[in-house]
């Protein structure tokens, strides 16, 4: 008997040594194979079990949660939901996150180890922290400012402080709603479709995922780059350019829209955005200088983020005389996003130099703990001080007497560039306007806010396009409310 009873009790130690074999292989080896398997709706159950942490603008949360009571429980909401859809993204319970929501969401749902209160805390308890807050860099009065002067009108703007880089205006026309695709629901997912199909792409963030070619608003870079190589020896030299030019190795000529280019000066060319004048520099300064210079502004860096990824603003190296010619008067294969051209705005501002932009001021805890902060940002130099205060000159001589004038703000120092930038199969659509601007107040030792807009404008008249006319006003209202 006592046989027996052994013979019993060895067999159920073998079956409880198996049950804990397989335990741990399940728990260990094979644990993240579960944790993502699509059957598991665990995690996804915990996720949504508590409300969302929110994201600050100018101190106040854009975004919250609902108690919904379903099985996924809290779902996000947004106040002005379509101002700040550039900034926060969405956070669906369908169809993921993007931008902000996407790259804080461990924080925001409360998931990163960085919240919890002692290491492997959560691991152990299987538990969830309460989700953190995200502080972003926004002016308000700059954001709405910037989007109420696009109004309905599709294109996007994007605001700089050139001291700091923080990002005051993310702005992009049309926008969404992303309170629309927060749920799971028929209503999300007609909204998704809606917003996929629509030819205007009001999800795409102009401001950051977009480049345009950013015609004669590049003349600043090129302007930069002659004046760093000892091309121009002063402004008020005559260059010896004529009109119309011959791009070189072809015939094909480059003739301006303005009288008066033909062996400007600097100033001259700059205040008339004479095409023939800059395409002639850029070609006597190089492809390497240019490239140089260009890629100290930022162009052709593959790896901007704020913290959310910025589409690559780039400028070619491969190319002929010709192309350079073009390239550097913003044309050809020259791309900018809106961010970057602030960029541009901002190192003249600055004296010569361009920090990185950021968005994100802080994280917090729930309860108001620092998690982490931006800190001191990285520092280069775009072009020498002594070149930064000429084109200081240049930028102010195109508000106060040039293209520029609707941007000027009484009380204020504030210098722009005016840009009208062609593109599409033989240059036949409607011409992008641009407007890059930087301004200060009369009492301030520095520029407050560095500016860039541009206008889409697909169903606007042809002939009422320009950067002065157009993007202008949009950025002095922007930098109107930094400086107030």
């Amino acid at each position: 008997m006592t046989r027996h009873i052994r013979h019993a009790a060895l067999f159920c130690a073998l079956l409880l040594v198996a049950l804990l074999v397989n335990a741990a292989r399940v728990q260990v080896l094979h644990a993240e194979a579960y944790q993502a398997n699509p059957a598991n709706r665990r995690d996804v159950i915990s996720r949504y079990q508590q409300p969302r942490g929110d994201i600050l603008v100018g101190g106040r949360p854009v975004t919250g949660s609902r108690d919904t009571g379903e099985h996924l429980r809290y779902e996000r909401t947004y106040r002005d939901g379509p101002l700040y859809a550039p900034v926060t993204g969405f956070a669906s319970q369908e169809y993921g996150t993007t931008l902000l929501e996407r790259t804080e969401d461990g924080l925001l749902s409360g998931a990163t180890p960085l919240l919890a209160p002692l290491p492997l805390w959560n691991e152990f308890t299987r538990s969830r922290n309460a989700g953190g807050h995200v502080v972003t860099t926004i002016d308000p009065a700059a954001q709405r400012a910037a989007y109420e002067g696009l109004r309905s009108r599709k294109g996007a703007v994007a605001a700089i402080e050139p001291s700091t880089g923080r990002v005051l205006a993310l702005v992009s026309v049309p926008s969404y709603d992303p309170a629309l695709l927060s749920g799971n629901g028929r209503t999300a997912r007609e909204a998704w479709a809606r917003l996929n199909a629509d030819p205007d792409r009001p999800m795409l963030n102009r401001a950051v995922q977009r480049t345009y070619p950013p015609g004669s608003t590049f003349k600043v870079v090129t302007a930069a780059a002659a004046l760093d190589a000892g091309v121009v020896e002063g402004l008020d030299k005559p260059t010896d350019s004529p009109d119309p030019y011959t791009l070189p190795g072809t015939t094909t000529r480059l003739i301006d829209g303005s009288k008066g280019c033909k062996d400007a000066t600097v100033r001259e060319a700059f205040v008339r955005s004479c095409n023939t004048v800059f395409a002639k520099l850029g070609v006597s300064t190089g492809v390497a200088k240019m490239r140089a210079t260009a890629e100290r502004f930022g162009f052709n860096d593959m790896d901007v983020r704020i913290p959310f990824r910025v589409a690559p603003s780039t400028f070619d190296t491969s190319v002929d005389r010709a192309q350079l010619a073009l390239s550097s008067i913003g044309q050809y294969n020259t791309r900018a996003t809106p961010l970057q051209m602030a960029m541009v705005a901002a190192a003249v501002g600055a004296g010569g130099q361009v920090r990185e932009p950021y968005l994100v001021e802080r994280t917090t805890r729930a309860g108001g703990g620092t998690v982490s902060t931006a800190g001191s940002r990285p520092v280069r130099r775009a072009m020498d001080p002594a070149t930064a205060m000429r084109m200081r000159e240049l930028m102010r001589g195109v508000v106060e007497k040039g293209t520029g004038k609707k941007a000027a703000i009484p009380g204020a120092v504030v210098g722009g560039k005016t840009g009208t930038a062609q593109h599409g199969l033989g240059n036949s659509g409607t011409p992008y306007a641009w407007f890059i601007s930087w301004a200060q107040g009369r009492e301030d030792i520095e520029a407050k806010v560095a500016v860039a807009v541009v206008v889409e404008d697909a169903a606007a008249n042809r002939r009422e396009i320009s950067g002065g006319g157009t993007a202008a006003p949009i950025a002095r209202a922007v930098m109107e409310a930094v400086l107030k």
